[in-house]
């Protein structure tokens, strides 16, 4: 059974003749005969009663009107959504964003593609990378931005733009010099993204560093928000570290001082997706505008 044979036999139960059903779809009335014999002797019964004016359905016919409508229906409905995803006039564009995506304008990516293709859906998800990379991994997104290092297991990864990470301090004596680990591990230290503590890309990074240099690194506060440990840095509650990026903002209170590392260090931002998923064309064009926007060769 095919759609071409069920999409004939509605025609010519809806039209009453082969003649009219071929006219409607465009098709000889030969083919059209051809292709309601074959089904019928698929199944080795009678879909129409012939030799009258009209087409009369048989019980067998009637049983499979509603079935074959209900199946031609689905199908047509299949090939709408298709083209129009393909066209970019439908769909959902299912995407994942890192921490602090509006620092990076990435919010202006999403009014730049809403207002070029107003009819696709957006789904975006903003938490930290670590959760992105697993929501990619279970085909809960289909592509996401991420901070590096995360969990790449059956991720394709391509690296966009590198971010240096610097000190923030309103002690002028902290900020006087590139500080070093040794220097973190003896100050208090406000750090951000509480809920993934040192499983965050950034911190793991340092706490790698910290390893090597045989000291250990603790938060004295933790908060989620990057924005709520910049304020408590403010009121010298003590000290933290961020992209520079957020530094080149001009949104960070101005009692905050910067300075670099010593061994200078950096957050390389990435876009994921599955090895074995095509992205679907509303994704795939997401992805390449996040690519335009944030793709920075010479810091790579």
């Amino acid at each position: 059974m095919t759609l071409n044979q069920l999409r004939v036999f509605l025609a010519a139960a809806r039209l009453g003749s082969f003649t009219a059903a071929a006219d409607a779809l465009e098709m000889a009335q030969p083919s059209v005969s051809e292709l309601v014999k074959r089904l019928e002797e698929t199944y080795g019964t009678r879909l129409f009663v012939r030799g009258g004016r009209r087409l009369i359905l048989t019980s067998a016919g009637r049983e499979l009107l509603p079935l074959a409508e209900q199946t031609v229906a689905c199908a047509s409905a299949a090939d709408r959504a298709l083209r129009a995803v393909n066209a970019l006039t439908g769909g959902v564009a299912s995407f994942g964003l890192l921490r602090n995506a509006n620092y990076y304008a990435l919010s202006t990516l999403l009014t730049q593609f809403h207002e070029a293709h107003p009819s696709v859906r957006i789904r975006v998800v903003g938490v930290n990378s670590v959760e992105v990379a697993h929501m990619v991994q279970v085909g809960e997104l289909e592509a996401g931005l991420v901070v590096l290092p995360v969990d790449t297991t059956e991720l394709t990864v391509l690296p966009l733009r590198r971010d240096e990470v610097l000190y923030a301090s309103t002690n002028p004596e902290h900020v006087a010099r590139p500080v070093t680990i040794t220097d973190l591990a003896e100050r208090n230290l406000i750090l951000y993204d509480a809920h993934y503590g040192w499983r965050d890309p950034t911190r793991r990074q340092l706490a790698d560093r910290a390893q090597i240099e045989g000291v250990t690194l603790e938060a004295r506060i933790e908060v989620e928000q990057t924005s709520s440990a910049l304020d408590l840095v403010a009121a010298g509650a003590g000290d933290t570290f961020i992209s520079k990026t957020i530094v080149d903002s001009g949104t960070c209170p101005s009692e905050i001082r910067f300075t670099s590392f010593a061994d200078p260090f950096f957050e390389t931002v990435a876009l994921v997706q599955r090895e074995d998923t095509v992205l679907s064309p509303a994704t795939a064009e997401l992805a390449r505008l996040a690519r335009l926007m944030l793709s920075d060769s010479a810091n790579l």
